[in-house]
């Protein structure tokens, strides 16, 4: 299958102040992560509160951003949920509108703890979307699914019980497991790198083509920045961009993180995508005064996506 080349970004789901979600934004939101670098979008992820959402919601999501997406914009559709049934389902519909792959992350609940449990997760879910490639998400910090990855791609391409499976959306802190998997037979596997503080790292192993970034929807600049310098071979410029990038994630982990913290700076850079839904705790007014004064403290509002 097509290896995907580039920055991948995980959007917020914009919602109005009563917590309806806000399709309306969507194109404009679309047209700023293009022009900033970003080479795609996968929706309905953590980020994006897919838990938080209905089946209607998240299908209707999806359509909306295949209608606003320009040309060659990827569009990857996540369709986990605790009910495999509506994840099938969800498969099904982004198929059908004709999204560029699907993904899932292992369900919170019951607790996955065997390789034989997240391949029937996973074949059962990518069976409802035969035509597209299905990207597993590995995030054990939601999930806390820590099976071995290179255990899973192993039994995954032996038992080929997953034709369409294409690689694994790898965010987690081992670059160690990362490479083992990235290996594989020959790199036969798309490996994205999900973690924006060590996309350099990822690199610098040797063959990190793409990644799915949350911090790249108001920093994408920066993070695409990265993948251009090292491959212009300008290492140090590299390592300043990564440098930054860590600095306005302490930001964010001051204010409950990217998903809570992320999508507030949206707000500051006029692109409001409204509150989280419960049992996310919203940002007061107070501390966004503060998050604000911390960026600029690192001037991020002259490196920010604009």
């Amino acid at each position: 299958m097509e290896k995907i080349i580039g920055l991948i970004d995980a959007p917020f789901t914009p919602m109005n102040a009563d917590f309806s979600i806000n399709y309306g934004i969507v194109p404009a939101y679309a047209d700023l992560l293009a022009r900033n670098g970003l080479k795609g979008v996968f929706i309905n992820g953590s980020s994006g509160e897919g838990y938080m959402l209905s089946v209607e919601e998240r299908m209707k999501l999806a359509e909306t951003w295949m209608n606003a997406v320009p040309e060659g914009f990827k569009v990857i559709v996540h369709v986990g949920s605790c009910c495999v049934k509506e994840s099938n389902l969800l498969a099904q519909h982004a198929q059908k509108i004709g999204a560029y792959a699907i993904g899932a992350m292992a369900s919170p609940f019951p607790r996955i703890a065997r390789i034989e449990e997240l391949i029937k997760y996973c074949e059962e879910i990518a069976c409802g979307a035969p035509e597209l490639p299905f990207y597993f998400y590995h995030i054990p910090a939601f999930n806390h699914c820590t099976v071995s990855m290179y255990d899973f791609l192993k039994e995954v391409d032996e038992s080929e019980r997953i034709p369409n499976f294409a690689g694994i959306k790898y965010t987690f802190e081992s670059l160690y497991e990362y490479n083992k998997c990235r290996r594989y037979k020959n790199e036969k596997y798309d490996m994205l790198h999900g973690q924006d503080e060590t996309i350099l790292a990822s690199l610098a192993l040797g063959g990190a083509k793409g990644g799915i970034c949350g911090t790249s929807n108001y920093n994408g600049r920066c993070l695409v920045g990265i993948l251009e310098a090292w491959k212009n071979n300008d290492l140090e410029k590299a390592r300043l961009l990564q440098n930054y990038a860590q600095d306005v994630i302490d930001v964010i982990c001051h204010f409950r993180g990217n998903i809570v913290g992320g999508k507030r700076i949206m707000k500051l850079l006029g692109l409001d995508m409204g509150p989280n839904r419960t049992p996310f705790q919203n940002m007061t007014t107070e501390e966004e005064v503060r998050m604000k004064q911390e960026l600029e403290d690192i001037n991020f509002f002259e490196h920010c996506n604009k």
